[in-house]
């Protein structure tokens, strides 16, 4: 692989176009997350387009990504959300972004090889499968129908299972047969057909939208510090900041351009992280590169990232667009639900598929209790309260890992380069 030139980004009209067509592969995923978390659509757009542009000033415009929406962090700010409400959840995502500022400059100081000690697979594997498998029984209850903690049942039974089990096949089916552009996009025709089938039930009310300016500032919200939210989403930042290095790996193999040495990934972790904190800050979701667009990169062979500046400004013109959020919020929950039961599977996959590159053996005492640990914590609900400051969940299963990950005895060999596989998101 070749260095990125300081010549390879080109600001034309004529790539307009292009960048539409980036943030439409990137649309579905990018929507689905603050759909499912309760957050506003309208701000995800902005903080994606907002982020990308940070990301590119901060890498000086070497690096052919987009940032939207973080999968990771689904259930960590469905229960900040739910227990502390949306200004104190996102002074923890806040802090999760300047998590990836400080790794960021722990790599420019020592490399990558100090993050790989402290994060290794044993630990980045287990965490990433519990993000998927804890949300697995939310994503069960919205496919029948019933809210995400199954407590009301908003859509009879019968109907929901064939609105959400269609949305599921489409995307499974489109994700294996779908060809060119299709191909990427998966959750965005599987929204589709659900979205579909659902006016033909009626299961749709345009109230909202026909209410709804067609301008409109997003619903920005600052963050409130809540040490507890910081506490517990702190710890979830882990998995994805990891991930980070295989989604530079992928764009680098897909570009034939070596982005870990120039700009460095220093570099990209550090505009991750200050994009993630700046979509805290709007009361956004977290960024993350995303791999759809990837995918769009190498099949259209367009690897200029000022492509990207188009994508991110037609993400910031939508976001103030009132009647996009309106009716974005009027998907149904068995459409959404039916996309997750696969969705949440897959990231569960990742983790798995993490562990398995790595080639250890997980029966060997030190990483059987590594990632038998992480995974019970996590999956089972765990909790531990040391005075005022209580642990739980992801959280205290990530916590957990990077804890033992230091502490039991450590074969040499166990030590080595980072190479994960790009999660979902």
């Amino acid at each position: 692989m070749t260095e990125p030139s300081q010549t390879d980004y080109r600001f034309r009209g004529k790539d307009a176009l292009l960048g539409a067509q980036m943030l439409f592969v990137a649309f579905g995923a990018l929507v689905l997350v603050p759909l499912l978390t309760g957050l506003d659509p309208n701000v995800a757009l902005f903080t994606a387009g907002a982020g990308t542009l940070l990301f590119q000033l901060v890498t000086r415009g070497q690096v052919p990504v987009f940032l939207a929406s973080s999968f990771a962090f689904i259930a960590p700010i469905i229960y900040g959300v739910q227990t502390w409400g949306i200004p104190a959840t996102m002074s923890g995502l806040a802090a999760a972004g300047i998590f990836y500022v400080v790794l960021s400059l722990i790599v420019s100081w020592r490399g990558t090889r100090v993050v790989a000690r402290i994060f290794p697979p044993v630990v980045t594997g287990p965490v990433i499968m519990v993000i998927g498998l804890i949300l697995a029984p939310v994503a069960v209850h919205m496919a029948n129908g019933r809210s995400g903690d199954g407590a009301l049942q908003l859509v009879p039974q019968s109907t929901a299972l064939v609105v959400s089990l269609s949305a599921l096949a489409v995307t499974v089916l489109v994700s294996l047969k779908g060809r060119g552009m299709l191909r990427l996009l998966p959750i965005l025709s599987g929204l589709v057909v659900g979205y579909l089938l659902s006016l033909a039930f009626g299961l749709v009310d345009f109230t909202a939208v026909a209410a709804a300016p067609w301008i409109a500032v997003p619903a920005f919200v600052l963050p409130r510090f809540h040490a507890q939210a910081i506490i517990y989403i702190l710890p979830v930042a882990i998995a994805p900041a990891i991930e980070h290095f295989g989604d530079l790996l992928a764009i680098s193999s897909v570009s034939g351009k070596n982005y870990l040495r120039q700009p460095g990934v220093h570099r990209t972790m550090l505009g991750d992280g200050l994009a993630t904190s700046l979509a805290a800050f709007c009361g956004g979701p977290p960024n993350t590169t995303y791999s759809e667009v990837t995918g769009a990169v190498a099949l259209t062979r367009v690897f200029n990232p000022a492509v990207m500046t188009w994508a991110a400004l037609c993400a910031i013109l939508l976001a103030f667009v009132g009647k996009v959020g309106a009716l974005l919020q009027t998907v149904p929950v068995p459409v959404m639900g039916g996309i997750m039961l696969l969705l949440f599977g897959a990231i569960a996959v990742v983790g798995l598929n993490t562990l398995v590159r790595a080639g250890q053996d997980l029966l060997e005492p030190r990483n059987l209790a590594v990632v038998a640990l992480i995974l019970v914590c996590g999956i089972g609900g765990m909790e531990l309260s040391l005075g005022a400051v209580s642990f739980k969940g992801i959280g205290l299963a990530g916590l957990a890992g990077v804890i033992l990950n230091l502490v039991l005895p450590c074969r040499p060999k166990e030590e080595g380069e980072i190479g994960v596989p790009p999660a979902p998101h």
